[in-house]
């Protein structure tokens, strides 16, 4: 492919996902969106300073979440190349605009890779994995234990099913924490793969991150928890103050891991989440109506602004020359 040739195609390739993010966004966001217009019907009767102090310090703490994200990315990427924070975060916000409209966010791994060197790119997506694993691991740590709670509490099951619960519960965090600390056992794994074998010097990188980095990187993902999960809080004690907060909280941990487990399309994700937290939070309030508003608004602002505001570094992204 000549010079001019790779050109033209890099910027159709640029222009096809800003047309798809800017259809999906106008779709979900200036379309009908009856979440979202219940959400301002509920707030139109709340005192308006307190109103624009909560969804203010969401949007702050969405700001703050993505910060974090970059840092762990720049982290992470230290394996492959030196990068900026300011190019971390612009590789972030970009691989939030590819992942809208990509199943299981996985466009989220090209958007960010791209800002990498031509041939550190897929050791990035082997980086970037590392990380996702890592907020995993804190989403069902802190998920399977308050949902433990949710099934003492709710459900009232069987003592003898509940005991092998707490068991099955314990073997598999444990496993799941031995095996995110000794993530080169993944490398030797994939490398006992025949057909995966020949691929080792991508993969490899995985098995470069010592006990301190992880630990570092898992720093990084729990304080992003901690951020989103008190969104959440903040938007739900907006519209239901009455709910207590250990109950709440609790609540949101499950719904976080429930999401978390779930596959979704972002074209799909909002009304997937609404049903799911609908139903949990029907154990702590019949508010649904609010409950769906309250996702609506954190998928909102967590999500779609992050979007547009990656759209912008779209043309940042170079397909063929970035050679360093």
């Amino acid at each position: 492919m000549t010079a001019a040739a790779k050109k033209i195609f890099s910027y159709f390739i640029k222009a096809t996902i800003l047309v798809l993010a800017s259809l999906f966004i106008y779709n979900k966001f200036l379309g009908k969106n009856d979440s979202l217009k219940q959400f301002k019907e509920l707030i139109s009767v709340i005192n308006r300073n307190e109103v624009i102090y909560t969804i203010s310090g969401v949007v702050l703490l969405m700001i703050i979440n993505w910060f974090l994200e970059s840092l762990k990315w720049q982290y992470l990427a230290k394996k492959l190349t030196g990068i900026s924070i300011w190019v971390a975060i612009e590789a972030v916000f970009c691989g939030l605009t590819w992942a809208i409209f990509t199943p299981n966010r996985i466009g989220e791994y090209g958007g960010r890779v791209m800002f990498l060197p031509n041939r550190k790119r897929i050791h990035g997506v082997f980086a970037m994995a590392v990380g996702a694993f890592a907020q995993n691991v804190i989403t069902n740590v802190v998920g399977v234990t308050a949902s433990l709670w949710f099934i003492y509490y709710f459900l009232n099951i069987n003592t003898w099913l509940y005991a092998a619960l707490l068991g099955l519960s314990a073997l598999f965090l444990g496993l799941f924490l031995v095996f995110y600390f000794n993530i080169k056992w993944l490398v030797f794994l994939l490398d006992k793969i025949r057909f995966l074998k020949k691929y080792h010097r991508f993969f490899e990188i995985m098995g470069r991150y010592n006990l301190t980095e992880l630990m570092v990187v898992i720093g990084y993902s729990l304080a992003r928890f901690i951020v989103f999960s008190f969104q959440y809080y903040l938007i739900i004690h907006l519209l239901l103050p009455n709910i207590p907060f250990l109950e709440m909280m609790l609540t949101v941990f499950v719904f976080l891991f429930i999401q978390s487990a779930m596959p979704s399309l972002d074209l799909l994700d909002i009304g997937v989440r609404s049903f799911t937290a609908m139903h949990l939070f029907l154990y702590i309030t019949n508010q649904q109506i609010a409950i769906i508003a309250a996702v609506s608004c954190i998928w909102l602002i967590n999500l779609i602004i992050p979007a547009v505001i990656g759209s912008v570094f779209v043309f940042k992204m170079r397909f063929f020359d970035r050679t360093v």
